[in-house]
């Protein structure tokens, strides 16, 4: 569980403190949580503290941090549960809690359950899944969504910063709401707490949920996990976020519920740690205090191993972690590899039907159908693709109004990015839409911008899918410092005497939330061009950092 905290540095450590402290005697342990050092807390269980402020890297930069792990050694090995707050200067105030078993040699891996100060935490930190303005809450129990809240909650849905899952539960009709949330939606849940964003739809808010999320709907009692990257308008995107049925849960509730967290869990291991989180040194245990904890039956320390047996263990676990990882990655590169032949396959299908739609109107309209939206082809219908990036640069002259001013080198490089087409048979499109466009914007025929071209393309023209039209960046890049100066790109100073813009304005090129983008200002109401100050790789965002 990564979140941030709602409260300052020493808020937050000093309620995180009283909520170890809770924890440990729940755990029939007790031991000091606000003392440096290694304590046993009893036979089998010592807990380590560490409490302080760290330099970290060449500049000196300043972080406060306190962390707490508690070590329990059994015959399957050592299970952990590691709780660490950091705080960069200057920044929010973080919050990660770990659970797991560092396995004995032999063992197989378990599955940790949430530790009930996972809700503990949650209950008391007002912590967001983020540290960007709108992040949404996180809470223990699933939240109620009534009317006056689908606002917020469709902007948290839709937030493109968004780091965890969101979690939707609706009510099945003839259901009394409260029975429902507290017999059925609270336990199926439970396991998701601190992995996911919890919500639960009420009855009067589901239709309207509904109407927005066309796409993505949920009712009947069925629970949708919505994944970071929602696309609203896009129906494919659908498929991404799962829908699991109420029959699944009403047959088996506690099965349910981990099918459930299945898929927040294996997110939370995959998603890259916050700066905040990432890098920190080993927490090393030094001494070993007994805290005076009762022992009956159990030699002290009969299962406690040195310190170098425990260094082994995590060794060979955070081993295993990453063979897992590259298991992970090996399959996601080779689904991605199917996906894109699939994709190029696609995309070529498409254009042919598209320019064989044409040529028939053409046809049809030569015969004696003169009704027939159609057009003269433009002669760049005739020349064929460019094979690559570096040829599509050499032939920008054949877009008059178009003109490239961005950084050639970068868009020379996605020629070593990729070995499938698309991008550059995309990218060529998209100049020909961008040309369509200008030369009707010129004339004041566009009826709008481009985003609006593309959903109303004339029959004539050269289409571009609407959707890989983004008008502007969101809050978040525009207001962060290194993020908007790389999207402050050359114009001519006719455009702007600075001899630069902010292009907010962009072209997905290919699919994925970090394929290449085209950054481009239209300024065919002042002097007549288009101009494209960058095509590459994403540049940075929260998602591709």
């Amino acid at each position: 569980m990564a979140m941030t905290s709602g409260h300052v540095h020493r808020d937050t450590v000093s309620m995180a403190e009283e909520q170890v402290r809770h924890w440990l005697k729940t755990q029939h342990y007790e031991g000091p949580v606000a003392e440096e050092g290694r304590h046993r807390v009893g036979a089998q269980a010592v807990l380590d503290c560490s409490l302080k402020e760290r330099v970290r890297g060449a500049k000196g930069a300043k972080e406060s941090l306190a962390r707490w792990r508690l070590r329990e050694f059994t015959l399957q090995g050592i299970w952990q549960t590691s709780l660490t707050v950091s705080t960069p200067t200057g920044g929010r105030t973080w919050v990660r809690l770990d659970a797991e078993l560092l396995p004995a040699r032999g063992v197989a891996m378990a599955k940790a359950p949430v530790p009930t100060l996972a809700r503990g935490l949650l209950d008391v930190l007002s912590g967001t899944e983020g540290e960007h303005q709108g992040s949404a809450a996180l809470h223990a129990m699933p939240t109620v969504i009534e009317r006056g809240d689908l606002d917020e909650v469709l902007d948290e849905l839709c937030d493109p910063d968004r780091r965890l899952p969101i979690v939707v539960a609706s009510t099945p009709a003839h259901t009394d709401f409260d029975d429902w949330l507290a017999e059925t939606v609270d336990p199926l849940l439970r396991g998701c707490a601190g992995l996911a964003v919890l919500y639960a739809l009420a009855p009067g808010a589901e239709r309207e949920f509904n109407r927005t999320l066309e796409h993505h709907r949920v009712f009947g009692g069925a629970v949708r996990t919505y994944l970071p990257g929602l696309d609203p308008a896009w129906q494919p995107d659908a498929q991404r976020h799962r829908v699991m049925a109420r029959h699944t849960f009403e047959t088996d509730l506690r099965r349910a519920s981990g099918l459930l967290a299945w898929l927040p869990r294996r997110l939370a291991v995959q998603t890259p740690l916050p700066d905040a989180l990432a890098a920190l040194p080993p927490l090393r245990a030094r001494g070993l205090t007994d805290s005076g904890a009762e022992i009956d039956g159990v030699q002290p320390g009969s299962l406690l191993v040195d310190t170098h047996e425990e260094e082994a263990l995590e060794e060979r676990a955070r081993a295993g972690e990453i063979q897992e990882v590259r298991r992970w990655l090996r399959a996601a590169e080779e689904r991605e590899s199917e996906l894109a032949a699939e994709y190029d396959e696609q995309y070529s299908e498409l254009r042919e039907a598209r320019t064989e739609v044409r040529s028939l109107r053409g046809r049809l309209a030569a015969v004696g159908y003169p009704d027939l939206p159609h057009a003269p082809q433009p002669d760049r219908d005739s020349l064929t693709d460019p094979a690559s990036f570096a040829e599509l640069l050499e032939r920008m002259g054949e877009f008059p109004l178009l003109r490239f001013t961005g950084d050639a080198r970068l868009t020379r490089d996605l020629d070593q990015q990729t070995d499938h087409p698309t991008w550059v048979r995309m990218a060529w499109d998209a100049l020909l839409a961008l040309q369509d466009y200008a030369e009707a914007a010129v004339q004041g025929e566009s009826n709008g911008d481009f985003r609006r071209w593309c959903e109303n393309t004339p029959a004539a023209c050269h289409p571009f899918p609407p959707r890989k039209v983004i008008r502007d960046e969101s809050r978040t890049v525009r207001s962060h410092g290194k993020w908007k100066t790389e999207r402050e790109l050359p114009v001519p100073v006719a455009v702007n005497p600075t001899g630069e813009v902010f292009m907010g304005a962009h072209l997905r090129i290919g699919g994925g939330g970090t394929a290449p983008r085209l950054h481009y200002h239209d300024d065919c109401s002042g002097t007549g061009r288009i101009y494209i100050g960058y095509m590459g790789l994403h540049l940075h965002n929260t998602r591709t950092n």
